[in-house]
Parts: C-alpha cells; sequence; structure tokens
C-alpha cells in the first residue's frame, strides 16, 4: 500500500464516522419518538404531535362520560347535538342517563347521590331545589373556571351555595304564566286580562263558546303548581318582605292573605266549571296539544313548554302567546321568572377534567349556537352576547316589554331555600276540590318544616 492510497482511505474513513455520529444524534434517547420538533415563542420545544393535541383540545383516548338528564321537552336533543359535536372536537362520548321529571325524579337523584352512583354530569334544578341535594358535599365547584366568565351574575346567584359556584345554565330563563290562544283570543274578541277578575271573565266567554277555558293536567302532578308558583311577582309587589320572612318563619302562606291568594287561583277554576272534565288523566303532552289546536284556551305553564308545542305542533307555535298570571289590581302585573336549569359536575366522578372539557365547550358560543338549533329561546338568555334571536316565539315576545320594563321578579325558590317537596300533590287537591286553598296553604306551612330544619335555617 501506498501513502497516497492511505490517506485516501482515511479521509473516506472519517467521513463515514462523521455520518454515523450524526445519525446518532438525530435519533431519540429510547423514546421511540422520530416526530420533528418545533420551538414555541418562548423557546420551549414541543413535538408536533403534543401542538396538535393542545389545538383540538381533545385527549388522546376517548373518554366516555355519563350524563344524567330529564325527559321532558327538547333539553335532551339540543344536548344530544352539542354532545355530538363535543365527540367530534374533545373526543369525548356522552352518554344519556334519563332520569323522570318531578318527585320521582328528584327521589332518584337523591338516592343515587347518596350511593355514590351519580353520573358524571347531572342536569338539575337551580335555587333551593339544588342547595336540597347538599352540592357542596356532592359537585365540583366552577367558581374560579375560566368558563364562567360570561355567564351572567343573575343566573350565577341561583346556582350559589356558600359563596362557591357549581352550575353552569342549561338553556334561557323561562316564566311561570298562562300560555293562551290568540287565535281564539281573536275568534272570540278576547283582550289579554290585566286582573284576576278580567281573566275569570273571559274563561267565562271561552266556556260558553264550548271550549276549555283553563286546561289541567294533573296526570302529571308537578304542572298543577303554577298557580301558586307563577303568582309570586304579585305577592312580593305587596308584600316585598315576604321571602326573607318566609325564610326566617315569620311569614305563612296560610296567614298572609295575599300568599293565600295563589292558593284560592289554583281553587276558583275548578269550582266554576272552567277545567278540562278529565283533568285528573291528562297528560302534560295531551294539554299542549289541546292548547295548539284551540280547544283549550289556558295554560298555566312555564313558557319553557313552548319548546314542546314547537316540536310537536310546529304550524301552531305562532297562535300561542303569554301573559302573567293576573293579580287582583292592574296595576301590579308582571312577570314571574325561572332561571334554567343547571349543568353539575360530579364531585366524586373519576373523570372531572374531562367534564370540565364539555362544560367549557358547552357554555362556549359555537356550542350555545348548537344547542340553539335545537330548542329556541323560552326567555331572555342568561349567557353574555347571546341575544333574542329574530325568529323568537310570539310568546317570547310578549314576555320581552316586561323585562324591559322591569316587572319580573324571580320564583321564590331562587330567593329563598325552603320549598316543601309536597306543594304538587296539595296542589293537585286544591285544584280538584278535595280540599279547600285554606287546608292547602296550611298543609303546605307544615311541609316546608322538615327541610327547613334540614337545611338548619335560623328561626325553625
Amino acid at each position: 500500500m501506498n501513502r497516497t492510497t492511505g490517506r485516501a482511505l482515511t479521509f473516506v474513513t472519517s467521513v463515514i464516522m462523521i455520518v454515523a455520529l450524526l445519525a446518532g444524534c438525530g435519533s431519540g434517547s429510547g423514546s421511540g419518538n422520530n416526530s420533528p420538533t418545533t420551538k414555541n415563542n418562548t423557546g420551549d420545544t414541543n413535538s408536533k404531535t403534543n401542538v396538535k393535541t393542545e389545538a383540538t383540545n381533545a385527549p388522546v383516548e376517548k373518554t366516555t362520560l355519563t350524563l344524567m338528564v330529564g325527559n321532558t321537552g327538547t333539553t335532551l336533543d339540543a344536548l344530544k347535538a352539542v354532545g355530538t359535536e363535543a365527540e367530534k372536537k374533545l373526543n369525548i362520548t356522552i352518554e344519556y342517563d334519563i332520569k323522570p321529571d318531578g318527585t320521582e325524579g328528584d327521589n332518584l337523584v337523591k338516592t343515587r347521590l347518596a350511593t355514590g352512583d351519580m353520573s358524571d354530569l347531572l342536569v338539575y334544578n337551580t335555587g333551593s331545589l339544588l342547595k336540597a341535594v347538599n352540592p357542596v358535599e356532592n359537585f365540583l365547584d366552577v367558581t374560579n373556571e375560566t368558563f364562567m366568565a360570561d355567564v351572567l351574575d343573575s343566573f350565577k346567584t341561583v346556582v350559589t351555595v356558600d359563596g362557591k359556584v357549581y352550575g353552569a345554565p342549561v338553556g334561557s330563563s323561562s316564566a311561570g304564566a298562562i300560555l293562551y290562544n290568540k287565535k281564539v283570543y281573536g275568534e272570540l274578541g278576547l283582550t289579554v286580562p290585566q286582573t284576576w277578575s278580567e281573566f275569570m271573565a273571559n274563561n267565562e266567554k271561552i266556556k260558553a263558546a264550548g271550549k276549555t277555558a283553563v286546561i289541567a293536567s294533573y296526570k302529571d302532578t308537578w304542572t298543577s303548581q303554577l298557580f301558586v308558583l307563577g303568582d309570586y311577582y304579585n305577592l312580593q309587589a305587596q308584600v316585598p318582605n315576604f321571602a326573607d320572612d318566609y325564610t326566617n318563619n315569620k311569614a305563612k302562606y296560610a296567614t298572609t292573605p295575599q300568599a293565600l291568594r295563589s292558593f284560592e287561583k289554583t281553587e276558583e277554576p275548578f269550582k266554576a266549571g272552567y277545567m278540562n272534565k278529565d283533568f285528573l288523566a291528562t297528560t302534560y303532552d295531551v294539554a299542549l296539544k289541546m292548547l295548539a289546536d284551540g280547544s283549550g284556551v289556558h295554560y298555566p305553564m312555564l313558557t319553557s313548554a313552548l319548546d314542546s308545542i314547537l316540536q310537536n305542533s310546529p304550524d301552531k307555535i305562532n297562535d300561542i302567546g303569554v301573559f302573567p298570571i293576573p293579580g287582583d289590581s292592574a296595576d301590579v302585573n308582571g312577570l314571574t321568572v325561572w332561571m334554567p336549569s343547571g349543568l353539575y359536575i360530579n364531585k366524586n366522578s373519576k373523570k372531572v377534567e374531562a367534564a370540565k372539557k364539555f362544560m367549557e365547550y358547552f357554555v362556549s358560543k359555537e356550542g350555545q349556537a348548537i344547542f340553539a338549533s335545537k330548542v329556541k329561546a323560552a326567555g331572555p338568555n342568561v349567557i353574555k352576547g347571546i341575544e333574542l334571536p329574530d325568529d323568537a316565539y310570539e310568546g317570547v315576545k310578549e314576555m320581552q316589554k316586561y323585562f324591559d320594563e322591569g316587572k319580573t321578579s324571580p320564583a321564590l325558590e331562587f330567593v329563598s331555600p325552603v320549598k316543601g317537596p309536597n306543594l304538587e300533590n296539595l296542589t293537585v287537591a286544591v285544584g280538584s276540590g278535595i280540599i279547600s286553598a285554606q287546608k292547602g296553604a296550611e298543609d303546605y306551612d307544615k311541609d316546608i318544616l322538615k327541610q327547613a330544619q334540614q337545611l338548619n335555617l335560623p328561626g325553625w
């Protein structure tokens, strides 16, 4: 071997060693990750795989969450629509755990919470009924979650216990009022009543025309409460301190004439013969059909019922209007308002982080737009930046003036934690003539005692 050949071999060998060293530096240190890397603005190095995961906000593995919700109205369909998009964007699948409404559903929720068998997420009441299921112990505190920033304080107050916020809104506000058939009103030459006596006079004319003046659907007992609950605007307008005195055991329904009046309004349509004869067998859905087709003209109900009318009788929805449950004076005329239900996270869920991701998406503008595409607003929204649309229900448009004029009041259950669980059975009894209004009010005053004591309220 001569010197020239030796030098050439040495050069080639050196090149091969350098290439090998460079290849070794390019492979991961035992990680098996050969993805290229990028640097963010702070100089931190992240893999492209991780950047994609952060951008989509989706976990690498699909997560299944269970969500308990009632079976009345269109809320379930709207939630399913949001859930479908959440699966695409968050890689989260929602399984729906359907519960009955009313007392039966409340009892199921309490049982499932007590046994530790609650779903990851729950759609449930706000106000006093929320406090009755001990949210501090059972639900996740979302006070400081950034996605709650656009939720109005007026809603937060009804999901707040001991200074902590526990829920996000599911839908719009609504009112406890009289849903009425505007077409029949026009045919009979009736005008919206400003007083209870005018309301009863309209009922007499409707009865004379061969129609049901006041629809009752006592087969679904929860529907019997509206003349009492929806009358609260009139009560608080006349007795401004009633809620505080009631909470502190200083005022009673049976001994406060303006409060007793609510039970009397439940009794009077029955005694006058204005109700449908089969009211004990009539369901909520049948009642809404009667209202839509004009065979029944007045239905005391939450305005969330407009959603069901749209779903079942879409060609009749513009025939349905809304007016407040009248007081005894035209000077007192306004709406009793219900805040929407809340979406809560089971504090003991093993999938809390995924549940928070779903809640964040649900209250976002995108999530709310999807929800609204399946269920129209039954009242003003409680999330900033979401206004009443031009194609809102005619009934909701009628409601808007009361909001604009400040003639609204939250229902008693939102300003007092005291609400007896047996009210719906008592209002069925009063509205059926089984017991008097006075007896119903007295029994309800007794009914609230146990709950007030369970809540450790002062004065009880």
